[in-house]
């Protein structure tokens, strides 16, 4: 074996080519997104108000979704009500069956259901779009799990699973009107690697109206997740459902 078989930094023109990949990803258009079209989605947490709405606007779109439930009769019969094709089943083969999975459960049963399915979300593109909150007389609150976030205790449980974070600020309400045609919302997505937060941006640009815009990795997710709480005192106050658009980008 030679040197640079041990390290290719060893050998310049390896290392050049290196640079030369990195350089070239850095100058990529941001906005050339892969096609997910073909993709199968699966919504864990898919009989509930955010996740019915996202299998709704996703399904919607031309996506094949696929809603889980612990009890696979509840999740068949939200799908039939959604229609546009899309299948109930139980949280694990809602699971088995999707490229990508994207996690909409309550923060109560955030850990658990996670735990409960490591195996068959191994290998899978995860989207998680819990939001630690709490509530009192004031109104809501952010909570920070030990981990930090909602999707670094995804990471954690999911240690074979490619976690992503998004869809934190959609309101449930437009996303299951039948009436409203356009959700007028940017998407921030977060994520280890840039291929992962790719395929994320672009599922939410297939909901007309949205548009999903890389905004870190996942240790910056704790914030997004947080504004949630924000949002919820500007919708109270002005009986709105206000989202977040990101401006000169």
């Amino acid at each position: 074996m030679t040197t640079a078989d041990q390290n290719p930094a060893a050998d310049p023109a390896l290392s050049e080519n290196a640079a030369t990949r990195a350089k070239a990803a850095l100058k990529r258009d941001p906005w050339d997104l892969p096609d997910v079209s073909g993709l199968t989605v699966g919504v864990l947490g898919g009989t509930g108000d955010q996740g019915r709405g996202l299998a709704y606007r996703l399904a919607k779109a031309g996506q094949k979704v696929i809603i889980g439930s612990r009890a696979a009769d509840r999740a068949q019969s939200a799908a039939a009500e959604l229609g546009h094709g899309v299948e109930g089943a139980d949280n694990a083969e809602c699971a088995r069956r999707s490229d990508i999975v994207i996690i909409a459960v309550p923060w109560d049963g955030h850990a658990k259901t996670l735990e409960s399915l490591r195996e068959e979300l191994t290998g899978k593109l995860v989207i998680d779009c819990v939001n630690p909150l709490g509530f009192d007389k004031k109104g809501a609150y952010a909570l920070k799990p030990e981990e930090g976030s909602a999707a670094e205790q995804a990471a954690a449980l999911l240690p074979g699973s490619r976690v992503t974070a998004a869809f934190h600020h959609l309101s449930a309400v437009l996303l299951q009107d039948p009436e409203t045609h356009e959700i007028d919302t940017d998407v921030m997505v977060l994520g280890e690697s840039r291929a992962d937060t790719d395929l994320v941006q672009a599922l939410a640009g297939r909901i007309p109206g949205m548009r999903g815009v890389f905004a870190g990795r996942l240790r910056n997710a704790h914030q997004v997740e947080s504004l949630v709480a924000n949002l919820i005192s500007v919708n109270r106050r002005h009986k709105a459902h206000a989202g977040v658009r990101l401006t000169d980008v």
